[in-house]
């Protein structure tokens, strides 16, 4: 069973409310890392649980969402590594996990259906990475940390 760390800012919540029921009932282990209700927040503060969550291994997978998915994969980007990825359409979403190996799936909630947001996530926790050529990019992608 893999273990999702999922985070979303106030305008995220519904989304993430709905897709922890349904990938709970496709049988991951999904690990909330708030926001828990409709106060106003910063979106940054979700981004950072997720990424450390799976830096420290205790998640395997992330997601993320804030209005427009925008600033909050922005913010989980600045961490060390991680590659999260902002989808809206299953071409970017298979692509971000078979070529890209993303760790974070982001999710705009004024841009896309909860509907939507699952097909999307489901697709990507279902999608393996393809390594071989893919790999020389992402080391290049991890040296761009080490030096910054």
């Amino acid at each position: 069973m893999k273990r999702i760390a999922i985070g979303s800012d106030h305008i995220g919540l519904n989304h993430k409310r709905f897709l922890i029921e349904k990938l709970t009932k496709q049988g991951y282990h999904i690990m909330d890392m708030g926001t828990f209700d409709q106060e106003r927040t910063d979106y940054p503060i979700y981004a950072h649980k997720v990424a450390q969550a799976i830096n420290t291994e205790n998640a395997e997978a992330g997601i993320l969402i804030c209005g427009t998915g925008v600033g909050i994969s922005i913010a989980a980007n600045k961490i060390a590594g991680i590659r999260c990825a902002l989808c809206a359409d299953e071409f970017t979403a298979l692509m971000c996990r078979e070529h890209n190996n993303a760790n974070i799936i982001a999710f705009g909630a004024n841009i896309i259906s909860p509907e939507k947001a699952l097909a999307l996530a489901t697709l990507w926790l279902n999608t393996a990475y393809d390594g071989g050529r893919h790999q020389k990019r992402l080391d290049m992608i991890a040296g761009f940390e080490r030096v910054s």
